[in-house]
């Protein structure tokens, strides 16, 4: 039966509302993820805890639980209900969230803290299939870009929203709450987004789960997703691990920015949420977007490893910006440059993901996005703080080094990045030719 020319346009307009929620709750997610940045010094005051303590709780216990957790979930959402699964993911994320909030000691806070990686995990895989399903191959960059625009709207949000609390905590004492008694602002942040999230999870039951053929329904067996994945596997290791030292050097900068400008600059707390999240919210979003439209025109044109191209291009980009805000001493250089490198470091994103769609059977999109996933995220939010104090405490020796080490971090990554994403053009055409042929005898 043909599909009329106004059935497709309110299929689409549906579509699109799906790709809206999915990105609220992953804009919802990045908050809860990334608001531990800026509260840094009042948790450790009223924790007791060290530095290291305190990284674990913003990178290695988030990112080990989130991307272990990945897969298995992933392989539910390849066969099963991924709105019954997102829905019940960002309901348990929201609870663990505020049950930071509910924290009195490291352990507890340690606990949570994986509470939420754990319910987050439930949301990338999901949604990348799930928007693969709703939208023709020429625009799926673009919905699969607005969805990853959650890292960086959210990431902005949550440093505004931690530069306002550490200004209201420094003119106000604790807060008084029924039934929980005195708590501290930073707790408080946790429990409103905790209850918030809880009910903005119910919202993500109007999602209706499109409709598989019984092929698409079966999940394929874990013997043949690893086959496949080898089949793959030049391409993937360019694709994988080029994203991922992207994102080594988008996590390192984003963990240490604050740091640099409080300690080299003087900037206060507030000054750095407030300038830093207005800065993500807005040149990460149109980074993003403009990615993902890059990504569906060069599709159109017949440029299938437009993935790779736009990946390498954003690297060799981000370069310049990086090493000039990191040099300056004039706020309004570090400002501009700072923002034009912020766009080119979130360009490649939504195209990444939505690129891997191409080049892998329907039956396991969601499980490859794991694995991407996993990949990025252990190497981007597990080490790439990390390589960044390492080489701060280690080899400059010396706190107000944190410029260098950013400089020599990202610098590093980003001409690996370009490196192995040239690379991986030719291999990527063959791979997404390959799964073409494949799609259109099966």
């Amino acid at each position: 039966m043909t599909t009329t020319p106004a059935a497709e346009g309110k299929s689409l307009r549906y579509a699109w509302f799906v790709a809206t929620l999915l990105t609220l709750a992953h804009i919802l997610s990045f908050v809860d993820q990334q608001i531990l940045n800026l509260l840094v010094g009042p948790i450790r005051k009223d924790l007791d805890i060290s530095d290291t303590q305190m990284s674990l709780l913003l990178g290695l216990s988030f990112a080990v639980f989130y991307t272990l957790c990945g897969i298995p979930l992933a392989r539910w959402a390849d066969s099963r209900s991924r709105r019954g699964l997102v829905t019940a993911g960002a309901f348990a994320w929201s609870v663990a969230t505020a049950g930071c909030g509910m924290a009195q000691n490291y352990g507890q806070m340690l606990l949570a803290r994986i509470g939420v990686g754990v319910g987050e995990a439930t949301l990338s895989p999901a949604a990348f299939s799930l928007i693969t399903d709703y939208f023709p191959r020429e625009k799926r960059a673009s919905a699969i870009s607005l969805f990853v625009m959650g890292v960086y709207f959210g990431s902005g949000l949550a440093f505004l929203i931690g530069g306002a609390v550490i200004k209201f905590a420094s003119t106000q004492g604790p807060v008084l709450l029924p039934l929980l008694g005195e708590i501290r602002p930073w707790q408080l942040v946790f429990l409103i987004l905790g209850v918030f999230g809880a009910v903005f999870s119910l919202l993500l039951l109007l999602i209706r789960e499109p409709a598989r053929t019984t092929e698409k329904a079966k999940p394929m067996p874990i013997s043949a997703v690893f086959s496949k994945l080898r089949e793959h596997r030049r391409t993937l290791f360019c694709h994988h691990m080029g994203f991922a030292l992207f994102s080594l050097a988008g996590y390192g900068s984003s963990a240490w920015l604050p740091s640099f400008f409080i300690r080299v600059h003087g900037w206060t707390p507030s000054e750095v949420g407030t300038t830093y999240g207005i800065i993500l919210a807005v040149f990460g979003t149109l980074g993003v977007i403009t990615g993902g439209r890059m990504g569906d025109r060069g599709h159109r044109m017949g440029q299938t490893d437009a993935t790779m191209r736009i990946g390498m291009l954003a690297a060799l980009c981000a370069i310049p910006c990086s090493l000039g805000f990191l040099l300056s001493d004039q706020y309004w250089v570090i400002v501009a440059l700072l923002s034009i490198g912020t766009f080119f470091f979130s360009m490649p994103f939504g195209c990444a993901a939505a690129g891997l769609q191409e080049i892998v059977p329907i039956a396991m999109r969601a499980q490859a996005s794991a694995v991407y996933l996993f990949v990025l995220n252990m190497v981007g939010l597990g080490l790439g703080p990390t390589a960044v104090a390492l080489m701060t405490d280690y080899v400059f020796k010396d706190d107000l080094a944190v410029g260098h080490s950013l400089m020599v971090i990202s610098t590093c990554a980003l001409s690996l990045t370009a490196l192995l994403l040239w690379l991986g053009q030719a291999p990527f055409r063959e791979s997404y030719a390959r799964q073409r042929l494949a799609d259109s005898a099966g």
